[in-house]
């Protein structure tokens, strides 16, 4: 497989980033992020799917109006501004691609939780990297990259999600995702 030159670009919106298995940087550890926006100009901004936090929408949101919501599991998104929840809709457009859209507001997600086939999540904190960081953190290997297919919206999203997604792709990314924790420990 040919490496990208260094000064190709790297087109990576809407992809799904998992972590290497030998990325073992606390919340980053077997994660699944999908790439919600990227530019070579810009950097990127993700949110990892698979870490529930043990909280629930209803433990900080008590008003009637956000009953719909109560019951969604509250996800860890990333590193970065930790103190808010905010909300994502994720949904299968007609040509088989997803769609989302990330930061609406409570009221939205509201609406968004009627719609038949569209999936609510709700997130504190999100993962970002600055301009060149996520394609420098490729080249070296960090992060495996794959396109979301139909399956992600009803699977859990939790921490075998990581696993699950690489079993799927490949007989060389099933060892890797059957590889113990610590391979050290095997």
């Amino acid at each position: 497989m040919n490496e990208p030159a260094i000064d190709s670009p790297i087109h990576l919106q809407g992809k799904i980033l998992l972590a290497e298995p030998s990325l073992h940087d606390g919340i980053f550890d077997r994660s699944v992020i999908l790439l919600a926006d990227h530019s070579t100009e810009e950097g990127a901004f993700g949110l990892i799917l698979n870490q529930p936090t043990g909280h629930h929408v209803g433990d900080f949101l008590k008003e009637k109006a956000f009953d719909p919501l109560k019951h969604i599991a509250v996800h860890l998104g990333g590193p970065v501004s930790r103190e808010h929840l905010t909300f994502s809709a994720f949904c299968w457009s007609d040509d088989d691609h997803l769609k989302w859209q990330v930061r609406i507001p409570a009221e939205q997600a509201v609406a968004c939780s009627r719609q038949p086939g569209t999936l609510v999540r709700a997130f504190v904190g999100y993962s970002g990297w600055s301009a060149g960081q996520l394609e420098d953190e490729l080249r070296r290997n960090t992060w495996i990259t794959t396109r979301p297919d139909a399956t992600l919206l009803g699977r859990p999203h939790d921490r075998d999600l990581w696993a699950d997604i690489l079993r799927a792709m490949s007989p060389y990314h099933r060892i890797l995702a059957e590889s113990p924790q610590d391979p050290r420990s095997n």
